[in-house]
């Protein structure tokens, strides 16, 4: 099992829209998370910094599993209008910052 701490960062003055749009995650996304791995994924806001703490079987298979789910497409492109900077499916994905122990 991994666990991880990642990164983002909204746009400045897209606090609001997200914490409203992102209070709730759609179920077939959080089906299609669990599926390929994930065990939880806990986001927290500080200002415009969102850091995350992810429990997975394997980082790296997750996101490969994850690049094509119309699932997890809609809900990026839902959050890509609030981040600074695109997430980029066909990239890295989100950066790890540290791996904890």
């Amino acid at each position: 099992m991994e666990r991880l701490a990642l990164r983002s960062r909204l746009k400045p003055g897209a606090e609001q829209v997200y914490d409203r749009e992102h209070a709730t995650i759609p179920a077939e996304l959080e089906a299609a998370m669990r599926e390929h791995g994930v065990r939880s994924w806990r986001i927290w806001r500080d200002g415009l910094d969102l850091f995350h703490v992810v429990e997975v079987e394997d980082y790296a298979a997750f996101q490969a599993a994850m690049k094509d789910d119309p699932a997890d497409r809609a809900w990026q492109e839902k959050m890509n209008r609030l981040l600074d900077g695109d997430f980029d499916k066909d990239s890295a994905g989100l950066r790890q910052v540290w791996e904890m122990t």
